[in-house]
């Protein structure tokens, strides 16, 4: 993960998409009759959605990637991407709790 290295704009695109995904995941739960009262605090953010996605393309660049490896790459994400770190470090909790 270290060799790559995102920009501002490559984080806001990543957002974009996040979004555009959350968008879907909750079209798709309404047309199954679902309500969003009921599901809408189970979905995460958008920047949850971020950090799981430079989680994967970190997982992905490097096979190797043990789960216990999780900490060492969420926190890489939270050291590139200051903007994100808080949401990193309650992703972390959630793992450890």
């Amino acid at each position: 993960m270290q060799d790559r290295t995102f920009n501002r704009a490559s984080l806001e695109l990543l957002r974009a998409e996040a979004r555009d995904e959350l968008e879907t995941m909750i079209e798709d739960r309404g047309r199954d009759g679902r309500d969003p009262w009921e599901f809408m605090q189970e979905l995460p953010t958008v920047d949850e959605m971020v950090v799981w996605i430079l989680h994967s393309d970190a997982v992905l660049e490097r096979p190797a990637v043990a789960p216990e490896d999780d900490y060492r790459v969420l926190r890489q994400i939270a050291i590139e991407h200051p903007s994100l770190t808080s949401t990193v470090w309650r992703l972390l909790g959630t793992l450890a709790a």
